[in-house]
């Protein structure tokens, strides 16, 4: 219930964004090699961003 109100941390909402990117590149895969490879590069740089914000 409290954690209704609990805000989301930095590597929380990057991994949120990071799911995203590869589930959008999984999609995309079948249909446009191109666009996927793009989302994957895309979902390596927040890879990166979440590697940097751990300690």
């Amino acid at each position: 219930m409290f954690s209704l109100f609990k805000k989301k941390t930095e590597a929380e909402k990057l991994q949120e964004q990071y799911k995203k990117l590869l589930s959008e590149a999984h999609r995309l895969s079948t249909i446009d090699r191109k666009a996927s490879d793009l989302k994957m590069a895309e979902a390596d740089e927040i890879s990166k961003k979440i590697d940097s914000l751990k300690p």
